[in-house]
């Protein structure tokens, strides 16, 4: 099997500061927390930002302030998210783009998110997949029900991403996929040859489906976004706690950690 990445999902759009205090917020924060979930073997960091009082926002400058705190400290991957929070216009998605990350997520399709709609069109993610072209960032294909995997093949077959392709399943949203190793598996085998897939359980799903990602030949997303938990009550301090459990994991199955450089090569990344 390939070395293990570990991606650090370590803000989020959703997560507050009452639910979570460790939750890092600032531009500051945000730099110390990659940087300790580096120390513990990430090697991506998949990046939301917030503004000054806590709320999700896509602007460039916050982004740009963040990235520029993560890259003086270590040199993990910086995977910024186009998903933003839901009911964000595309062009507020967007934004990041033009900072040039190497890579981004990209969602391939509309889903019940909650109570809300977490809206994609075909002819956005068309748009999503030429600024990603434009910029030259790869993608990470965001896949949130079985659907989705066929929509970004479609995008492969029009010419608008190139290989090798790395999709995120993200499993145990309110109104998308349930979490379970039979979804996982199902997932997996809709999948192109050649492709590599992550896995992010959503709360409590965490755990056990990064331990069979593991396993399976997967990598793993974990982090403060989908779980803010250690266990059963139990709040996580950092979400460098988060990733060390993994990395456990992975060391009792003999399965080594990818460094950044190591996940490049392997995600079609120029360093």
């Amino acid at each position: 099997m390939d070395k293990l990445i570990v991606t650090a999902a370590i803000v989020g759009a959703e997560i507050t500061r009452e639910q979570q205090p460790n939750l890092p917020i600032t531009p500051e924060e945000i730099g110390e927390a990659a940087y300790a979930c580096w120390e513990q073997g990430a090697s991506i960091c998949h990046l939301h930002v917030r503004t000054a009082d806590g709320r999700p926002t896509q602007d460039a400058e916050r982004f740009a302030a963040a990235m520029a705190e993560i890259r003086k400290r270590c040199d993990i991957i910086i995977q910024v998210s186009t998903g933003g929070a839901v009911g964000m216009t595309v062009e507020e998605r967007l934004q990041p783009i033009a900072l040039r990350p190497e890579m981004a997520t990209l969602t391939c399709g509309s889903v019940n998110f909650g109570n809300d709609v977490f809206l994609n069109t075909p002819t956005e993610l068309e748009r999503f997949a030429r600024l990603f072209q434009q910029y030259g960032v790869r993608p990470e294909f965001e896949i949130f029900d079985v659907g989705m995997v066929e929509n970004a093949m479609a995008l492969a077959r029009k010419g608008l991403v190139e290989p090798p392709y790395h999709f995120d399943f993200v499993l145990g949203v309110p109104g998308a996929l349930p979490a379970s190793p039979r979804n996982l598996m199902h997932l997996i085998d809709q999948l192109p040859a050649g492709t590599t897939w992550s896995v992010a359980g959503i709360g409590r799903h965490q755990l056990p489906l990064a331990a069979l990602a593991v396993v399976l030949g997967g990598h793993v997303r974990v982090g403060f976004e989908d779980n803010i938990y250690y266990r059963k009550g139990e709040l996580a301090e950092s979400n460098a706690q988060l990733v060390a459990r993994v990395a456990r994991i992975a060391k009792e199955l003999d399965r080594p950690l990818a460094t950044p450089d190591e996940a490049r090569k392997m995600l079609g990344i120029p360093r």
